[in-house]
């Protein structure tokens, strides 16, 4: 909704605030190998029903998930949130509070009508990047939270023990 909201505000920041969706996206990502590297280390039981996958085994993996999955949802949450309102503060501060179809932005300036307000854009775009890098290092920290999550996980599910 943030992204949607902020391109009718300033249509020419739409691609360069996807960001927090991409790095959204990593978090299932970060699931997903999870899942891969605990679906490889689980054995199949032999035919008399004894099997080589120990509970302890059982329960290192499923601390593994949770560790990842719990970590990536607060991370996911943690994103949402300062994607959202970052990112409308960002078109918010480069369009310098006035609509795209106002100051003419994104069209010929010529159709912009007569209400359309001429601003200084260097200067807003400016304090607009300054906003941007601050919205990227609070995303790289909330996107480490899921990554020490998964980092975590992977410690946890190399613990096996095997019954013989």
């Amino acid at each position: 909704m943030g992204v949607c909201k902020m391109g009718t505000m300033y249509p020419a920041g739409v691609i360069k605030n996807i960001i927090p969706i991409v790095m959204a996206g990593v978090l299932g990502i970060y699931g997903l190998i999870v899942a891969v590297i605990i679906t490889q280390s689980i054995s199949t039981p032999y035919g008399d029903g004894t099997t080589t996958y120990s509970l302890y085994s059982s329960y290192a993996h499923l601390a593994a998930g949770l560790c990842c999955g719990v970590s990536c949802l607060a991370a996911g949450g943690t994103i949402g949130v300062i994607g959202d309102i970052g990112v409308q503060c960002f078109g918010l501060k480069a369009s310098g509070g006035q609509r795209s179809w106002a100051t003419g932005e994104g069209a010929n300036p010529s159709e912009a009508g007569e209400g359309a307000i001429s601003m200084d854009a260097t200067v807003t775009v400016e304090a607009a990047n300054k906003l941007y890098v601050g919205l990227l290092i609070m995303l790289i920290f909330a996107e480490a939270l899921a990554l020490y999550g998964l980092i975590v996980a992977l410690i946890l599910s190399q613990n096996q023990y095997k019954c013989e």
